[in-house]
């Protein structure tokens, strides 16, 4: 009766061991598995290049159809383009099979883009009143490739935070714009009304100074008159395309860097490696307790 009781106890342990557990159905072990085999795909770096080598692809292949081509090469680049439509609607349902939670997959915006992109690019390019939209988002295709780098993503997440700071500096240009307009339109008006007729044009003149287009045509022109006038241009200039712009590319880099110093924290985070932070704040408690023990 002992060695009964022991045998079943002995069975019963097997039936329900974590190898087996009894509450797994066969179809959610199937679906885990599909679901590891397309993250270990999603992760692969090759199966990234060759996302990326088929979006340089499809840009050369919108590049080609703004040339004049025979109609054998018209239908091989339609083909080509379709099959490049179902690549990456394919790409983009193994990312989505491969998120544990597929609500989180929509949490992230360069998903929604992408998912945007490719389901509207299922939209027929040719003969219907949907054929411009068509083209113009397999145009935009070629912006997949800032969700696939992740440097392009910091750079353009970079930009972004940065415009409020850069609203601030461009208001600022436009104001000394503005000024050097009105002052423009008042004393040059007659000497080439085409390039200083009002202040609207006087702005655009302004702004090819400040690209350098020609600047020193239009600046010897008034010289013949005003032979002092080399200072506006040339404190316009200063301004403008020295000042502000180094103002412009400082903002930017300075918001870079806070993006990259956040992702290297968060990579700290994740890893459990102490940030210099958690260091100075130990290294305060430690002579907390020695000055309390002295």
């Amino acid at each position: 009766m002992q060695t009964n009781s022991l045998d079943n106890s002995h069975n019963n342990s097997l039936n329900t061991s974590p190898s087996n557990p009894p509450n797994e159905s066969p179809g959610k072990s199937h679906n885990n598995t599909l679901q590891a085999r397309f993250q270990v795909i999603r992760s692969n770096k090759l199966f990234e290049l060759f996302v990326i080598s088929i979006i340089i692809f499809s840009a050369m292949v919108i590049g080609v159809k703004t040339f004049p081509i025979p109609d054998a090469m018209s239908r091989i680049i339609a083909i080509l383009d379709w099959g490049i439509t179902l690549f990456f609607l394919i790409e983009i349902t193994i990312r989505f099979l491969a998120e544990e939670n597929k609500r989180h997959f929509f949490k992230s915006g360069w998903n929604i883009f992408d998912t945007i992109i490719v389901v509207v690019s299922l939209i027929p390019a040719e003969d219907t009143e949907l054929a411009l939209v068509g083209r113009l988002i397999r145009i935009f295709r070629v912006l997949r490739m800032v969700s696939m780098i992740p440097e392009l993503r910091l750079l353009l997440g970079a930009l972004v935070k940065a415009l409020p700071q850069l609203g601030y500096v461009m208001l600022l240009m436009f104001i000394i714009f503005y000024i050097y307009a009105a002052v423009g339109s008042t004393f040059f008006y007659k000497i080439n009304p085409e390039l200083w007729g009002d202040i609207a044009i006087s702005i655009l003149t302004l702004f090819r100074v400040m690209t350098f287009e020609d600047w020193t045509d239009v600046m010897y022109e008034t010289m013949e008159v005003y032979p002092l006038s080399w200072a506006y241009y040339i404190s316009f200039i200063f301004f403008t395309a020295f000042a502000f712009l180094n103002m412009i590319i400082g903002i930017v880099v300075n918001v870079l860097e806070q993006e990259r110093q956040q992702i290297r924290q968060e990579e700290q985070a994740d890893s459990g490696e102490p940030s210099l932070q958690d260091i100075h704040r130990e290294m305060q408690e430690i002579k907390a307790l020695l000055s309390q023990q002295r």
